[in-house]
């Protein structure tokens, strides 16, 4: 199958005829009807209901004609990159983007390089969709391995607790790393930042494990958990029953951007200066206090 034979279905019932198709695409009325006999051949089954005056889809046509427009679209999209370079750029992320500097990347990319369309994607796996091929950089907390990737330090984040807005902790300015052991504590051991290695081996937390950042935060909302995450999570989820005190005595958790060595984007280096700017001069919206 060619992409000649999809364009060619698309053109008759747009078209409304093999004639009107034939003058579109350029090419013979013949032609048009081997073209589209050559796609019914490969499919094995009949496309299109024909008369002397229209033609119609059969009910395989429907279904064909549906996957044809968005093979078709995507192979235009991809065209259309090859020809102008990389138009878009996607940054993957597990939990949460650049935090309380996300609206400000943002705009300053729009503002600065318009000709490339900026993708921002939740993706719950540790590397945010880079180890699976879908985007092209990715913003990681979590401690993984980064020897398989290319990677740049942006900055650093403070660590919070996230409380349940009537918890009696939730009135204080501030909470303990030696204080959390107390309480049970929720972590996403797929793509959190916090680990049991944060306290002695002798004085640690109980723990409830979640699956991902709604799961982790409808557990701390219960008020039967408390979470240790960093700042970015308190910038970009701002939840009802749910309130971010600063932990006090924890080291604070680095941000990494990293990508794929061997297909690096052209604007990846822009990126990376933009990201680690922004943490150098602290410029953000302030974060949540619940």
């Amino acid at each position: 199958m060619e992409l000649r034979h999809l364009r060619c279905l698309v053109a008759i019932i747009d078209a409304g005829g093999f004639t009107d198709a034939a003058h579109e695409l350029g090419i013979s009325q013949a032609a048009v009807s081997r073209t589209l006999a050559g796609l019914e051949g490969l499919l094995g089954v009949r496309l299109l209901h024909r008369t002397s005056r229209s033609v119609a889809p059969t009910s395989a046509g429907v279904q064909v004609l549906a996957r044809a427009r968005v093979l078709l679209a995507g192979a235009d999209e991809l065209v259309h990159e090859a020809a102008t370079g990389h138009a878009r750029l996607h940054i993957g992320h597990a939990w949460s983007v650049f935090g309380r500097y996300t609206t400000e990347f943002q705009r300053r990319w729009h503002e600065q390089h318009p000709e490339t369309d900026l993708r921002l994607i939740r993706h719950n796996t540790p590397t945010g969709g880079l180890a699976e091929g879908l985007w092209d950089l990715a913003v990681i907390r979590a401690p993984i391995d980064l020897k398989p990737w290319s990677h740049a330090r942006i900055g650093y984040e403070a660590r919070y607790v996230a409380l349940a807005s009537d918890d009696p902790w939730a009135r204080r300015r501030g909470i303990r790393l030696d204080e959390i052991p107390g309480r049970t504590l929720a972590i996403d051991r797929r793509t959190g930042t916090a680990a049991l290695d944060l306290w002695p081996e002798e004085d640690r937390p109980a723990v409830e494990y979640t699956h991902d950042i709604d799961d982790w935060l409808a557990a701390i909302a219960t008020g039967r958990c408390v979470g240790v995450t960093p700042q970015a999570t308190a910038a970009q989820y701002r939840r009802d029953g749910i309130t971010y005190r600063p932990l006090r005595g924890a080291d604070p958790v680095p941000v990494h951007l990293i990508w794929r060595a061997r297909t690096t984007h052209p604007a990846t280096h822009t990126a990376i200066a933009l990201a680690a700017g922004l943490y150098r001069e602290g410029k953000g919206a302030p974060h949540s206090r619940g």
